[in-house]
Parts: C-alpha cells; sequence; structure tokens
C-alpha cells in the first residue's frame, strides 16, 4: 500500500475524513507491531473481572454475575483499537463449581479477532475462609482481514477484495487462590489452535501462548476505607515482560478510586530489538456501586510514551450486575 499523496488524489476531502498521512503511518507502525507479536486485549478494569485474564476465576463471585466492558483506545488515530466484551459467571453444587461465559470482539485497523469460550472451574476449600479453584476454558477463535475499510491509491494486486477469515478452536487454563484478604492467580491462554492458523493462508490469523501471574489484597485502613495493591505481571512470546501495578481505595463499600501503571521489561526475550522504547501508561480507574446489585466503572489511560506526542488517550466503560444478590451476602464482600 502506498503513501496518500495529494498530489495522486483526485477526492482529498474523501481521504481527509478517513486518514491523515500522519495518522496513517502512526496506524501502519501499530499494526506491524501487532502482526509481530499478535496480543489479547487488556482492559485496565480487569482488576474487578478476573474472568479477562483468569478461568478459575468463575464462580468467585458466588453469586450469578455479568458484565460488559467496552473500550476505546487511542482515539485520535483511525483505526485504533476499539474492544468490547460480555463475560457472564455463576457457582454451582453449593460453591464447589464455576461456571462462566466470555464473548470477545477486538478490532484494530483492518484485522478483528472474535473469541468465544466456555468456562469451568472447580473450587476446593485450603481453610474456613480461603479457597483454591483451578480453571478451564474451551471455545472458538476467529481472525480476520477486512481490506475494504482501507482507502488506497494504486491497490496492492496481491490484497484480497474482500473479508477473509480463519478459525481455530483455543483453550485456557488457570489456577485461582484466595481468601479474605490475599489472591493469587496464574494462568496460559491460547494453548492450542497454533498449527490449525498455520494451515490456513491468512497471516494475520497468529497468535501465541499468553501467561498472567497476578496477585494482590486487601488492607483496612480506616473504618470505611481499604487499600486493594495488586500486581499483573504478563508474558507473550515475542515481546517484553509487561507489568501493572495497581492501588485502589474503596470508600464505604461503595466507590473505588484509584490508578494504575504499566510499563514493560526485558527478562525472557534476549533475541528482541536493543533500542525498543517502554510502552509507558497511566490508568485512571473509578467504579461506583449505583445499586446493591449493579456497578459501572470507567478508566482512562494516558500513555507516558512516544504516542504521547499525538495527545492521545483511551476510555474504557463497564457495567455489571448481580443476579438475586443479597444484603445477607455483604459480610464476606468478595472484592477480588
Amino acid at each position: 500500500m502506498k503513501c496518500m499523496c495529494w498530489k495522486n488524489i483526485e477526492n482529498k476531502d474523501q481521504v481527509i475524513q478517513k486518514y491523515s498521512c500522519k495518522g496513517l503511518i502512526v496506524l501502519l507502525t501499530m499494526i506491524s507491531m501487532s502482526v509481530q507479536a499478535q496480543q489479547l486485549p487488556q482492559f485496565s478494569q480487569y482488576i474487578f473481572n478476573g474472568l479477562h485474564i483468569n478461568p478459575a476465576y468463575a464462580g468467585y463471585k458466588g453469586d450469578g454475575y455479568i458484565q460488559t466492558t467496552y473500550r476505546s483506545q487511542w482515539i485520535n488515530f483511525p483505526g485504533a483499537p476499539k474492544t468490547l466484551s460480555f463475560t457472564a459467571d455463576l457457582s454451582a453444587n453449593e460453591g464447589r463449581m464455576g461456571l462462566g461465559v466470555t464473548y470477545l470482539k477486538d478490532q484494530i485497523g483492518l484485522s478483528e479477532s472474535n473469541l468465544g469460550m466456555l468456562t469451568y472451574s472447580y473450587r476446593i476449600a485450603t481453610g474456613d475462609r480461603s479457597m483454591l479453584s483451578l480453571g478451564l476454558s474451551a471455545g472458538i477463535s476467529e481472525y480476520a482481514f477486512d481490506p475494504s475499510r482501507m482507502v488506497t491509491v494504486n491497490p496492492d494486486p496481491l490484497l484480497p477484495s474482500s473479508r477473509v477469515a480463519a478459525t481455530t478452536p483455543n483453550m485456557n487454563t488457570g489456577i485461582f487462590f484466595h481468601s479474605d484478604n490475599f489472591y493469587a492467580g496464574l494462568s496460559a491462554y491460547n494453548l492450542i489452535g497454533r498449527r490449525a492458523l498455520l494451515r490456513q493462508d491468512i497471516a494475520v490469523a497468529f497468535h501465541d501462548f499468553h501467561y498472567y501471574l497476578t496477585f494482590g489484597g486487601m488492607v483496612r485502613l480506616a473504618d470505611e476505607v481499604q487499600l486493594k495493591p495488586s500486581v499483573l505481571i504478563k508474558q507473550v512470546k515475542g515481546s517484553p515482560t509487561s507489568y501493572d501495578l495497581n492501588a485502589m481505595f474503596l470508600f464505604r463499600e461503595k466507590v473505588w478510586l484509584g490508578g494504575s501503571f504499566r510499563s514493560n521489561v526485558r527478562v525472557f526475550e534476549d533475541q528482541l530489538q536493543q533500542d525498543l522504547s517502554k510502552r509507558n501508561a497511566v490508568a485512571l480507574v473509578m467504579e461506583y456501586f449505583v445499586l446493591p446489585s449493579m456497578r459501572i466503572g470507567y478508566a482512562y489511560d494516558y500513555n507516558l510514551n512516544a504516542i504521547n506526542s499525538y495527545r492521545t488517550e483511551s476510555h474504557e466503560l463497564s457495567v455489571g450486575v448481580y443476579l438475586n444478590r443479597q444484603r445477607k451476602i455483604i459480610y464476606n464482600p468478595r472484592w477480588f
């Protein structure tokens, strides 16, 4: 695809509305990074819904719980990432089992991925107030490429003329431990499906193992103020090790307010390009219980690296609803 130069374009207004040259160059850079190491999308509000990063989380809240989350990333870039997720989970068999379902749709530039998973977890009591969960999720992943959304001059004949897609089975697994004041989890995603994708003629359909390690706790600072510090470490083949440092304050068991810092370090991937810059970002995260059975969350992400010069930011909105929640459960709130 050639860069857009005004002398080669007859309908300038149309192209101005779609892309600017500067935005297109940056977008192509982002897409090339994505192709080198295709990663699952990550939400800033995963700290309120662990099902996004660990199937063993299913059933943790006790009640049935439904949540939808929408994330618009780098909103000033044409073709920037947009992600929608829907999750639902509940506990069964007197809390010994958890069942869940996840749907995820992620779009960046001309590429799109869709994921549907069913989740099962088995929960083991390790003490009067602690549990260990083993989780497994299985489903279907689809990766697609749609060149019809692209405006070009002299289109490349090697590009497909319409949407092409590849599907593959997928599986995730994890382990999750929690007590009243501490939790820790380890999970692995994209365990199967890579060979099936390699047999199909679509380069965008490329996924690798994802490993997540997370832990945190709950500290009471005052009668109506609690602090929830947590850490997330993520490793993906071909990428630096990324980490999140989070601190959330809970006021009167109704309002969450805090933030996170996200960066990366070179740990396992020694073959990475040496001059790669760190992708640093900070996020402001808020959540409010508008009803005992309903919570609304918002996150604002701000980049601290070179992309910041383009004045981009990300917005994320979530709505969660508990099913059959009763006030008697509040004596043991599931804050993780």
